[in-house]
């Protein structure tokens, strides 16, 4: 086990996130049709509400935990390092224990919100089920996020993203096998087979910690875990550790419990709001459903790219906003913004206009419901994507306060529009989901100007660079829309087989990249953003221009 540096790390970190991130949009091409629309919302249901506890449980503290060890590890107080990995493991297994009682005890209670006395779809006593299984995941996640976060703060990125690797392989590998044969082999119910998916996230979790126990076992003088303790490190106490851990966790654990509180909401009310507005409640779990699990999946994509941006790039805001040179951060905050949009723009316009045969690559061809919403979808992880990036932003400054303010600006917006937007797209004859996800972005832009206008305020940044960049990138977007709609007329875009579509989405992506690639050279916006010798020697690898110097 070798130390990493931080280019090491960062690529190892960005490598591990990318790998797990396809892993978990592959893995639903053949789950989807195991399990259906109806799984697909009860598996949306557990996930949902222990996402939420996890974040209570988990959140910010692994990050205090590597931020205090890595102090104290620099510092040569290696007793103390140790003393607050064994703290953090008291408080997180804690918490998690508190989570996993409250889930289990009360599931019915929270499945009774979800779907109330609303008869003909997923009961109470399903609901209920599938969120007591995946409750045992809170037992081991919290302990295995810990221990990443104890390796990491000594900067062993290495083994920390090999387990987050191993736990994602596992638990597609458990969930697909175990749901498989519970279904089709055991011939057992629907809902022990959607009991036997979530359960893999406590079966991949376990490998993983088993992982990286061994790894620590493995590793116990390198890492000084008996050291004694000196005179001056007798100074510093336990409630001390305490209070220094929980400084460095609140604000990430509010902001996170805030953020699930979106999903939350729509949890809470579409069931309910569909039924009144008379549809029927099969139709209304088939939305949750691709709202929580399958669109969701089509939605990382976006994200893993905007998370890959983030991880290159906000360090060096940092390291800038550290030596004082404010100019430079300035520079490197409009520079993030202009090659966040430029990247995922395009690709949000393309998945929206090519739904259908993207989600027939995924799912099939069985669903008119599921293009019809990622069509709209699509653009909350766009606009989700900005908001994450002025986070890490304001993380980078030290504006955590912020972050909490506007996220919950945000949630109540999006609980007041929740119920209305639905009724609105509804009496304009649109889908009422279309309202569920238009409250969500309007939420979200929302808390994305609270974010730039704060930073603007503090750091006296003017955005007009990125807004003309923003005004060219979009004549490309353009450009590279009606290049698609006019393909149209000789390819039509259509639910057909899995590789029709895929054939379908291979030829429109080639002839829309290469039409927003040679807009934006035309319009040296490429340039401008990313730099021409960079574009040069990308260019050259792929050997798609030659540009004349």
């Amino acid at each position: 086990m070798k130390k990493n540096s931080f280019i090491q790390g960062a690529f190892i970190a960005t490598v591990a996130i990318l790998i797990s991130k396809i892993i978990g949009v592959i893995y639903v091409i053949p789950f989807y049709p195991l399990i259906g629309e109806r799984g697909g919302a009860l598996y949306g249901y557990a996930y949902t509400i222990y996402g939420m506890f996890l974040s209570i449980s988990t959140a910010g503290i692994p990050f205090a935990i590597s931020r205090i060890t890595s102090e104290y590890n620099a510092l040569g107080q290696d007793y103390i390092k140790e003393k607050t990995y064994k703290l953090g493991k008291y408080l997180i297994c804690s918490l998690g224990l508190i989570g996993f009682l409250i889930l289990f005890i009360f599931s019915e209670n929270i499945a009774y919100l979800f779907i109330r006395n609303i008869e003909g779809g997923n009961t109470i006593e399903d609901v209920s089920f599938v969120i007591r299984v995946v409750s045992t995941a809170l037992l081991i996640v919290p302990l295995l996020s810990v221990s990443r976060g104890y390796l990491q703060g000594q900067k062993y990125i290495t083994p920390s993203s090999v387990s987050q690797v191993l736990e994602q392989i596992v638990r597609v590998t458990f969930l697909l096998i175990g749901s498989y044969l519970t279904l089709r082999v055991f011939n057992l119910s629907l809902t022990t087979t959607v009991g036997v998916s979530v359960f893999a996230a406590t079966f991949g979790a376990l490998t993983a910690y088993l992982y990286i126990f061994i790894k620590i076992f493995a590793n116990k003088e390198k890492l000084n875990r008996d050291a004694l303790e000196t005179e001056e490190e007798k100074q510093i106490t336990s409630k001390f550790l305490m209070r220094k851990i929980l400084a460095y966790s609140i604000p990430f654990i509010l902001i996170d419990v805030v953020r699930s509180g979106y999903s939350f909401v729509d949890l809470s009310t579409i069931n309910k709001t569909m039924v009144d507005l008379g549809y029927e409640i099969q139709e209304a779990e088939a939305v949750i459903g691709i709202l929580t699990t399958w669109g969701f999946k089509l939605n990382s994509i976006i994200f893993a790219i905007s998370t890959g941006l983030i991880v290159s790039l906000i360090p060096n805001i940092t390291s800038s906003f550290v030596t004082k040179d404010i100019k430079e951060v300035k520079r490197k905050i409009n520079g993030a913004l202009q090659s966040l949009i430029f990247v995922v723009l395009p690709l949000t316009i393309f998945l929206s206009v090519l739904s259908i045969p993207v989600w027939t690559v995924f799912f099939g061809s069985g669903s008119n419901l599921g293009p019809m919403i990622f069509s709209f979808y699509i653009y909350m992880a766009l606009v989700v994507s900005i908001y994450n990036t002025t986070v890490s932003m304001l993380h980078s400054l030290g504006f955590s306060k912020t972050i909490l303010f506007s996220l919950f600006i945000g949630l109540v917006i999006k609980t007041i529009l929740n119920i209305p937007s639905m009724y609105l797209f509804n009496s304009f004859r649109l889908h009422p989901s279309y309202g569920v996800i238009f409250a969500t972005i309007i939420s979200f832009v929302i808390a994305i100007i609270i974010n730039l206008v704060y930073i603007k305020i503090k750091l006296k940044i003017n955005y007009k660079d990125t807004i003309n960049k923003l005004f060219r990138i979009i004549l490309s977007v353009i450009v590279m829309i009606i290049g698609i709609l006019s393909l149209k007329f000789i390819i039509p875009i259509e639910s057909g087989s899995r590789l029709l579509s895929l054939i379908i989405c291979g030829v429109y992506g080639l002839i829309a990249s290469s039409l927003y690639l040679f807009m934006t050279i035309k319009t040296k916006i490429i340039y401008e953003i990313f730099g021409k010798d960079i574009l040069k020697k990308v260019l050259s690898k792929f050997k798609v221009f030659a540009i004349n110097k």
